[in-house]
């Protein structure tokens, strides 16, 4: 049988992701029914002088406690929102043009086959090629020339338009192999070299050495305190030392020592466990909401890929593949300068569904990473590594990420809030509440932060760190269900939130090691207090924000460019009676001191607005087209549509955004 069409799949597989797995309002494992026994069964670049857009020596130079950043100037006439069903195109502020860069089945590797429009390249052809649902990304340029660099693009997950006919299973209820391949082919990162042309055009360098794809089928080293470890142990890999693969890489993270951070978010869609008495007492399974009913697993690799079935088989070594999703929910460091390396899952960042992993340094080389967990009722944490960075010793950065501590946040209703370390043995995390080791708290780290008494919250998804002062910006994409399952606070302050908000976290005296910071509403996302819905009513007083400027709905990916500005973009269901007034899905840009903020970019319908990265000079700008519901980029009514990075440019060659 053929799956829904591609619009009904991306809506079905947003609902299950967005399902709330955080059901406990007591935040302690004995609500949970937890116990030990339960557990039992169950290559330098320019990265080093431009870390987030500013000098080593002037990035803290307003860091400050009382210090207020130059107020960045939003030089651009604000566009209108695209309300029309059919609009199929990316449309940029006056002054500016966009185009598509690197589409869906675009080649990467040498000797890649060119994308056929009917979808019927193989598994072996899609390995070669851009993979699917373009998401967070980054440039790196090369240490002597700026106009050259390399760009490295998450893939998330896979549309049905990916196969000729869509998701098929054949009359056993099986997914075909090679559709199953192509699928696990399509997934993870792009490397791509890039570079201005004569003409001081980006344009994309094809053939070379540096391009790669990494996928499902990539070996990946394990990496950390779960390294070696029995969870991490399979039928496949007895040593728990190489994963196969890294899956649902969403939002992303980078380092000074030049290396790129892809985050696995929900990784949980994948896997499934046919023994629901297993599942129940298994909590690196169940509160992670890995699927229990082999009829409710979105893409149904476990039918012919055994590494799915999580199912305890007590005939095979380590019950076969239970601790296969363990391996998963990860940071997964990769160099792209080195393009013979082999991916690294960092386990001391904790598992959880990981939107991103921002990164903040200190003029003294303190570093920290801030992540959200992307589900209704999760929590922000961040990861601050137990050495610092020293930019004049760049061998000792190897494994810097190895060690540090996993904090996650808790949010006072009077803004002030606390960094509540997830380390074994702290606050009841013991063996008598099933955290016989720190390898069990980093595997369930979601169980860790509950027993703690952090806040949930609405949705965390992306963070951004402001270059000028370390403000920390994450956005809280929306939740409808906050009033029904968790109760409103200060910092979620909408029992029934469609719309979403940006919280501001100011560390204490901008300290990224600090244990206690004080947090602010930066925005409330939603319409204006005078805004009418179709039939001429006003609208409900829950759906209105405090925008000084243009509405938009359900913030999730952020960045910050070197002159402060903070760019927002959003993800939210266009066919949503909810959204007729916000239209299609947007890029907006904001000052962070005034609050102003004014609708830079619209993109085609159905579409989601992620990943954003600059050059290094700030003169163009890239940002994803995510499954467009018609037929972007060609536009045409009739192509099957591709997620596809799209480059922005100023018409007179200035800054974006001034």
């Amino acid at each position: 049988m053929t799956q829904p069409t591609h619009s009904d799949f991306h809506q079905r597989l947003a609902s299950y992701d967005d399902e709330i797995i955080n059901s406990t309002e007591q935040k302690s494992l004995d609500k949970m029914a937890l116990s030990r026994r339960d557990v039992l069964k169950g290559s330098l670049n320019a990265a080093v002088i431009g870390f987030l857009g500013l000098s080593m020596g002037s990035r803290f130079a307003f860091a400050g406690e009382n210090a207020i950043p130059p107020a960045p100037y939003i030089g651009f006439q604000p566009i209108q929102p695209r309300t029309d069903p059919l609009f199929d195109e990316v449309v940029v502020a006056d002054g500016y043009q966009a185009k598509a860069f690197f589409s869906w089945g675009d080649p990467v590797e040498t000797g890649a086959t060119k994308w056929k429009a009917d979808a019927s390249n193989t598994w072996q052809e899609q390995l070669k090629q851009a993979g699917d649902n373009h998401d967070g990304m980054h440039f790196f340029a090369f240490p002597d020339n700026n106009n050259r660099g390399l760009m490295v693009i998450n893939h998330e997950y896979i549309n049905p338009t990916i196969h000729t006919d869509g998701l098929i299973y054949d009359g056993n209820g099986k997914r075909l192999p090679d559709d199953v391949k192509k699928e696990q082919a399509a997934h993870g990162v792009s490397v791509i070299e890039v570079k201005k042309d004569s003409h001081g055009e980006w344009q994309r360098v094809y053939p070379s050495l540096y391009n790669r794809r990494i996928s499902t089928l990539t070996p990946m080293q394990a990496s950390g305190p779960l390294a070696g470890h029995d969870l991490f142990k399979t039928v496949a890999d007895p040593d728990g030392n190489e994963i196969i693969g890294t899956l649902n890489n969403c939002s992303n993270g980078f380092t000074p020592w030049g290396t790129y951070l892809a985050c696995e978010e929900n990784w949980h869609n994948y896997f499934v466990n046919h023994d629901k008495t297993d599942y129940q007492s298994r909590v690196s399974h169940h509160r992670y909401g890995i699927s229990n009913d082999k009829n409710d697993n979105y893409y149904g690799w476990s039918t012919i890929d055994a590494r799915f079935d999580a199912t305890p088989d007590a005939s095979l070594p380590h019950q076969g593949y239970v601790n296969e999703p363990n391996r998963f929910g990860w940071v997964v460091e990769i160099d792209p300068f080195d393009p013979q390396s082999k991916p690294i899952k960092r386990t001391a960042f904790g598992r959880f569904c990981r939107e991103c992993v921002a990164p903040s340094l200190a003029d003294n080389g303190q570093l920290a990473f801030y992540s959200g967990d992307d589900t209704r009722g999760e929590y922000v944490y961040k990861f601050v590594p137990s050495q610092r960075f020293d930019k004049t010793q760049m061998h000792n950065n190897k494994d810097i990420l190895d060690e540090g501590t996993l904090y996650v946040g808790r949010f006072n209703d009077d803004g002030t809030g606390r960094w509540l370390p997830l380390v074994h043995g702290n606050e009841g995390l013991t063996a008598e509440n099933g955290f016989p080791s720190q390898a069990e708290v980093l595997v369930n780290a979601r169980a860790a932060a509950d027993l703690l008494g952090a806040t949930p919250m609405d949705r965390p998804e992306w963070a951004t760190v402001n270059p000028h002062n370390l403000d920390v910006y994450v956005s809280l994409t929306n939740n409808n269900k906050r009033g029904k399952e968790f109760a409103v606070n200060a910092a979620n302050p909408r029992p029934d939130n469609r719309h979403g908000q940006i919280i501001k976290i100011m560390e204490e005296q901008a300290n990224p090691a600090a244990t206690s910071f004080n947090w602010s509403l930066f925005v409330i996302a939603g319409e204006k207090p005078d805004a009418t819905d179709a039939e001429g009513h006003k609208v409900a007083d829950h759906l209105v924000g405090n925008i000084q400027g243009d509405i938009f709905s359900s913030p999730d990916g952020l960045g910050f460019d070197q002159d402060g500005r903070l760019w927002i973009m959003t993800d939210y269901d266009d066919d949503d009676p909810f959204m007729a007034n916000m239209g299609c899905n947007q890029v907006l840009c904001a000052n962070p001191q005034t609050q102003e903020i004014k609708r830079f970019l619209v993109g085609p319908r159905g579409c989601e607005l992620t990943g954003i990265t600059w050059s290094p000079d700030y003169k163009a700008m890239w940002v994803n087209i995510q499954h467009p519901g018609l037929s972007y980029p060609a536009s045409d009514g009739k192509t099957r549509p591709r997620s596809t990075t799209v480059l922005i440019t100023k018409n007179d060659g200035g800054v974006i955004g001034s």
